[in-house]
């Protein structure tokens, strides 16, 4: 079914995350038209409407970027890009033109920087309406006018603190030493309906603050309950979120994470209420959470136990349609093989995406994600936007400029994650094709062929069956 697995023998294996499976109807064919100005959901195999059959054959190509193909089995071959009058484009001829010093006559760019050189930057948002500038740093949140003058400096660090400390000793007293310790920014977004801002650090076990948009004032720091503690690691480019709002209706955070080792006290993936009131006792609350089944998925301690270093990092995440989507880099995780050593691993992109209105994450899916060149796999995802096309890029697409578009700038090679080469690609990805491929991956399971590539969570490699 479009939302996710519905076989019986995948319920029993996914009965271990503690959700019960239902069983599924097949979908039923439609057509329609879409509505101008927004993207048709019915056209995105919608998790509560009807498949659409398929207008796109294949992913297209186009003469300045990839529109890569995703694929299950890593033996098919992966998408070329595309060559412009026999000279492949690259990225970093891109870079050079961006970073090429002005010409003469040309105003000089604004700059802003933090108090203090250590303190770098890790996330910036801008405001789509006001266009006010909001930066995520070491130990500061920053709201800067669109020329860049600072407007308001938000202190958010450094404090004493200890990884070890669980709670954290902003709960209860903690008898592990004491550092002062920067607090790392790890998560900004914007709650537009609600004009405020989510600033999520590493202090604390990873608490979070809600900010008035207009002068950063503290609305709320939930830290008292366990759904408020995300993870405590410190790096950033390891965790994502994605609001999600129906008119006149809380909001969801989806959000992902990794956990450094603690899948006990994090889970790698969740949804969360997010109450328009700052002071309801439900924020950050787990949206469904039960004995049975919760709004989460945890990294089972046996897939930690066989790849000592096995971590999901969420480098991007977005909401289009129906449907949140994540984009990931995590190591491979071969059956039956130990990994010890983190100079072993090998690495692999994959999105996720799930319906927005599930909170038993029965419709999780996930596919690997990368596109070649050449012959050269460029399959180490670095950085995403979603945007919509130009009229020129819809063209080439066969798109409208109002559907979603995905670029993501990848490096070559699986092994040097944390240090890529500088062998890159920019590739784009119209998220019709997305949903595509994952719709006829998930129907030739359902025929019985390949298998569901999720060894880190159900242990082994399962293959599908027919159904």
């Amino acid at each position: 079914t479009p939302c996710g697995f519905g076989r019986p023998r995948e319920r029993e294996l996914l009965a271990a995350r503690g959700a019960a499976r239902r069983p599924r109807q097949p979908a039923a064919e439609a057509a329609g038209p879409g509505t101008e100005g927004q993207t048709d959901v019915s056209e995105l195999e919608p998790c509560k409407g009807q498949a659409r059959k398929a207008e796109y054959a294949s992913a297209q190509r186009l003469c300045l970027l990839v529109p890569a193909r995703l694929r299950m089995e890593q033996r098919r071959p992966w998408p070329r890009a595309a060559e412009v009058d026999g000279w492949p484009v690259v990225l970093l001829s891109a870079v050079c033109v961006l970073l090429a010093p002005p010409a003469a006559g040309m105003p000089q760019f604004s700059t802003f920087h933090s108090e203090n050189r250590d303190w770098t930057f890790n996330h910036l948002t801008v405001h789509r309406g006001t266009g006010a500038v909001y930066v995520g740093a070491i130990n500061r949140v920053y709201k800067l006018t669109g020329n860049l003058t600072i407007q308001v400096a938000h202190k958010t660090g450094p404090e004493e603190d200890n990884k070890s400390c669980y709670p954290p000793l902003i709960v209860q007293p903690c008898s592990e030493v004491l550092t002062v310790t920067n607090n790392v920014n790890k998560l900004l977004i914007i709650d537009y309906s609600e004009n405020r801002l989510l600033a999520c650090g590493s202090l604390y076990q990873g608490v979070c603050k809600l900010l008035r948009l207009d002068d950063l004032f503290i609305l709320v720091e939930p830290s008292h309950k366990k759904e408020h503690y995300l993870s405590s690691v410190n790096k950033t480019g390891t965790m994502y979120g994605v609001i999600v709002r129906s008119e006149g209706e809380d909001g969801k955070l989806f959000i992902g994470t990794a956990v450094d080792g603690k899948q006990d006290y994090f889970p790698t993936l969740s949804s969360r209420k997010l109450p328009r009131d700052p002071e309801s006792s439900a924020m950050l609350d787990y949206e469904l959470h039960s004995d049975f089944v919760s709004s989460l998925i945890k990294i089972p301690s046996d897939t930690l136990a066989l790849v000592a270093h096995f971590d999901i990092f969420y480098i991007y995440g977005f909401a289009s349609g129906g449907f949140v989507y994540f984009l990931t880099v995590q190591p491979e995780t071969p059956e039956g093989v130990a990994i010890n050593s983190a100079g072993d691993l090998f690495y692999t992109s994959r999105i996720v995406r799930l319906c927005k209105d599930d909170p038993k994450f029965h419709s999780y899916v996930s596919l690997p994600f990368g596109c070649t060149r050449a012959g050269v796999e460029y399959r180490l995802l670095q950085a995403a936007y979603l945007a919509k096309p130009g009229d020129s890029l819809a063209q080439t697409f066969n798109i409208s400029s109002q559907d979603d578009v995905l670029f993501a700038i990848f490096s070559k090679g699986q092994k040097q994650y944390h240090h890529p080469p500088d062998d890159s690609a920019l590739c784009a990805f119209p998220i019709r094709a997305i949903n595509l491929q994952i719709k006829e991956r998930l129907q030739s399971c359902y025929q019985g062929e390949g298998n569901l590539e999720l060894n880190w969570l159900l242990g082994k490699d399962v293959q599908c069956t027919k159904a």
